[in-house]
């Protein structure tokens, strides 16, 4: 009760004309979600046909039930602004869809009290921004779990080390792109398009895993255990290594929900491709209803088609050997800011111009020749310190330290140097609030 109320509180702070909104969804599914449980098979033709009724009546519920949540979610994404979108709707929906479907088919329990279930879908920590957790996840917490100094202690350390990622560099290494854009993407030189996609770059992914470890530290203060959301998916050598890295909830969601039920891999090789433009297309309109969503998908979805022939060709075993090793890294630190370009620039005209100035394909309109080398003087040591954050070091050297005296006030350190620099710049929401 006390954590279900804190999060409502936390809600409303953020979003209070949609709090009823909120409140509406998760009452509708949680009533919905009592009628979908499967009835136990009994022997005899009266009870065959009693189960045959009540099989049909959730069926109907089911389908009404998914259909509503889906409507819900597709009207806001069609009808708002993304600035204007509820808060956490994407996320908070595809939990209670999980929900739904893992009591429709059996892998669940439905959940009898109100409290939790409302508690699971609003819980604070994972509600505007995920990490998307399935229910199995988190019930046996919800019902029975421990709380003590030591989690607290844990928690606030993880939590740290993601508000820091944030505050320190996304925050930071953003305000280059930020620069790009009132400078005017036709004014830029091609190395300064390219090191502010790079800067994107950063900026997404530790404003985003920044996110996600914060959740997690707060979870675990909490005695939740919530899911890893990203492992190091810079270092990936594909992307679709990338995308089994990154946003790993969201990935896995897809697959459990709509990539294996269509069939997945297992029905041939054009069947995987057309799944696999699916996922990517849901996945675009998941994330906003503009062209460059769709854009962004689908160049995801060619790359990935592209990587399946390539090891389909056995060139994934030549590039596993001596210096080509480093050649699929390559490949992925050039392919994935360009991804990115077309995932944070809406407006259509405003991209083209972009990706000419990477490519150099069109003209310019005054340009400085050394506008590049200003950025990077002013931005090096973020750059340096962003990428030695995206390989494992710092999360090995966290894992060895963190309980050492030496560790202890070093996070001690960052955390108030975090709340210095908030104090100072205010508040900067996390990107993903917008999806």
């Amino acid at each position: 009760m006390v954590l279900l109320a804190g999060s409502l509180i936390f809600y409303a702070v953020g979003e209070l004309k949609y709090l009823v909104l909120l409140m509406v969804s998760v009452l509708i599914n949680y009533i919905a979600g009592l009628h979908l449980e499967q009835m136990p098979r009994q022997k005899g033709k009266q009870n065959k046909q009693k189960k045959n009724k009540y099989d049909r009546k959730r069926k109907r519920i089911f389908i009404a039930a998914i259909v509503t949540n889906i409507g819900l979610l597709a009207v806001c994404k069609a009808v708002l602004d993304e600035d204007a979108l509820p808060l956490g709707v994407s996320f908070y929906t595809f939990q209670v869809l999980s929900y739904l479907i893992d009591v429709y088919r059996g892998e669940q329990k439905k959940e009898k009290s109100f409290v939790c279930f409302a508690t699971y879908i609003t819980m604070f920590p994972k509600l505007v921004s995920g990490p998307i957790t399935g229910y199995g996840e988190v019930r046996e917490s919800l019902h029975e779990r421990k709380f003590d100094m030591e989690k607290l202690q844990e928690g606030l350390k993880l939590f740290t080390m993601g508000l820091a990622a944030k505050v320190l560099l996304a925050d930071r290494i953003g305000l280059l792109w930020r620069e790009v854009q009132v400078t005017g993407f036709e004014s830029i030189s091609t190395p300064l398009a390219w090191l502010a996609a790079a800067a994107y770059s950063m900026k997404i992914y530790f404003d985003f895993y920044g996110y996600s470890l914060m959740a997690r530290g707060l979870g675990r203060m909490l005695g939740f255990e919530l899911p890893v959301n990203f492992r190091t998916p810079y270092m990936a050598r594909s992307v679709r290594d990338f995308y089994r890295r990154w946003h790993i909830t969201l990935g896995s969601w897809f697959c459990r929900y709509v990539y294996i039920p269509l069939g997945g891999s297992r029905k041939g090789e054009l069947r995987t491709v057309l799944n696999l433009m699916v996922v990517w297309a849901l996945t675009a309109v998941w994330h906003g209803s503009t062209a460059n969503f769709l854009l962004w998908g689908v160049l995801l979805w060619l790359l990935i088609v592209f990587e399946r022939q390539l090891e389909a060709l056995g060139a994934d075993k030549l590039l596993k050997k001596g210096p080509l090793r480093l050649i699929p890294h390559l490949y992925l630190w050039v392919v994935i800011p360009v991804t990115w370009v077309c995932f944070a620039v809406t407006d259509m005209s405003q991209l083209h111009a972009y990706l000419g100035r990477m490519f150099g394909v069109t003209e310019g309109i005054r340009i400085s020749a050394r506008d590049w080398i200003k950025a990077l003087e002013t931005y090096w040591y973020l750059f340096a310190a962003g990428a030695l954050a995206c390989t494992p070091v710092l999360r090995r050297l966290f894992c060895r330290w963190k309980d050492s005296f030496v560790g202890v006030l070093i996070l001690t350190g960052l955390f108030w140097l975090c709340v210095w620099r908030l104090q100072v710049e205010g508040n900067n929401p996390f990107m993903y609030f917008r999806f």
